[in-house]
């Protein structure tokens, strides 16, 4: 007997009435119509199961902290980094832990199970690598949390941050991360994504770093980082986060550009929600978005994310844990509103941060791990448009998580009886 049955499913690829089964926590059948004996049957009833979502993109260590110790008054992503060090000589490892768990049991609830996350390594206590360390052995049950070393007053301008990289990877930190654009000069800032790749490289590390996030057309460390890529042998081991430089690049630079990175095999993971909110402020009109250049970044083979990157936190006051906001947001800002640019969309919340984050045994095929949501929703682009309830979410077969149908019931004047939709 199988352990779970789900079927009359609509996959993302656009397959119907499938059924998909599940033993000993791995998907071991996709089929059109199968029918078996189970310990749980679920009809799907023709809406669209998904893999889960992934976040390729954020700061669990400053989640959840808005208005602490003040509010950001000017909205601004300077602002920001300055209260985030306003902050960190008043946080607490029990602080951090709690708010952090918090965010992962708003993550399951929206089926998010696999999260980057970057954490500050300037603190010489390490207090936020120590919490998130232990946030990840906590939700390793049902969520997989990658974590990044992340320099955020830069790896070269702040004191001891190489030596607290370094710690923080020993301790258990995943990926090396970086932030070029905050150096002090644009050659401190190159000669960080040379150093932090070559420790990336005799480590057998990921790299992901904070590039370019600036209207400035002329910071190009993105550059530097497809080239060091290629120099070091580090290709689809490489992700820039931001890029939101290249959105203010002239397009006969950016018809370099974008081929270098498609070569060296370097990941992009844009932040629309964040983006949008941060960049253009020096402009009065016309303002620029400000996010990435995603469908060319796309168009050019290059493997795009959306991330979520800030939830109530000193540079963001709102978001929710749900990456279809930040798919519908980068539907937005990207003018991707034909049928197939929306489907990519819906990929970038998906399949396309679960190959930057070298997740295994993810997918909808037989040997994958059982890690899938049930959406009210009959199709990727459906799912976007009404930012689809979460209906069942399934980590390892497992159910995790369950949410009630978003229903609306009408009661007009001259109209008969009532009437029951999705809003």
């Amino acid at each position: 007997m199988l352990d779970l049955l789900v079927t009359h499913a609509t996959l993302p690829d656009g397959r119907t009435d499938m059924s998909i089964a599940v033993q000993d926590g791995r998907i071991v059948g996709v089929t059109p119509g199968f029918q078996a004996p189970a310990a749980e049957v679920v009809d799907a009833r023709g809406q669209l199961v998904t893999p889960p979502f992934v976040e390729a993109h954020f700061h669990m260590d400053a989640t959840l902290s808005y208005g602490q110790p003040r509010v950001n008054a000017s909205g601004t992503l300077l602002e920001g980094i300055a209260l985030w060090g306003e902050l960190k000589p008043l946080l607490t490892q029990e602080a951090l832990v709690e708010r952090a768990l918090a965010y992962c049991d708003w993550a399951v609830a929206r089926g998010l199970l696999a999260i980057r996350s970057h954490v500050d390594i300037c603190d010489p206590k390490l207090l936020a690598v120590e919490a998130l360390l232990e946030v990840k052995k906590r939700v390793a049950p049902y969520i997989d949390l990658q974590l990044v070393a992340f320099p955020q007053d830069g790896v070269l301008r702040a004191t001891g941050a190489l030596e607290n990289l370094k710690k923080a990877l020993a301790m258990g930190v995943d990926v090396v991360g970086g932030i070029p654009h905050f150096e002090r000069t644009m050659a401190d800032g190159a000669a960080s994504v040379r150093l932090l790749c070559e420790i990336a490289a005799d480590e057998g590390r990921l790299v992901d770093m904070h590039c370019d996030e600036s209207d400035d057309p002329l910071s190009r460390h993105i550059e530097t980082l497809a080239y060091e890529t290629q120099r070091l042998g580090l290709q689809g081991r490489v992700t820039g986060s931001h890029l939101t430089s290249m959105h203010s690049m002239d397009n006969y630079y950016v018809s370099k550009l974008i081929p270098l990175i498609a070569e060296a095999q370097v990941s992009a993971v844009a932040n629309p929600l964040i983006n949008i909110t941060l960049q253009g402020r020096h402009d009065s009109y016309p303002k620029r978005r400000g996010m990435t250049r995603v469908p060319e970044l796309m168009a050019a083979g290059v493997t795009v994310a959306f991330g979520h990157d800030c939830v109530m936190d000193p540079w963001y006051s709102l978001g929710s844990a749900d990456m279809l906001e930040a798919a519908h947001m980068g539907l937005h800002v990207g003018q991707m509103t034909s049928q197939a640019a929306m489907r990519q969309c819906f990929e970038a919340v998906t399949m396309n941060p679960a190959r930057i984050l070298h997740l295994e045994g993810y997918g909808l095929e037989p040997g994958c791990n059982a890690d899938f949501v049930l959406l009210q929703a009959r199709d990727p682009i459906e799912a976007i448009r009404l930012q689809a309830t979460r209906l069942r979410v399934y980590r390892r077969g497992l159910l995790v998580a369950q949410t009630a149908p978003a229903t609306a019931t009408l009661h007009l004047a001259g109209r008969p009886g009532t009437t029951s939709f999705q809003p």
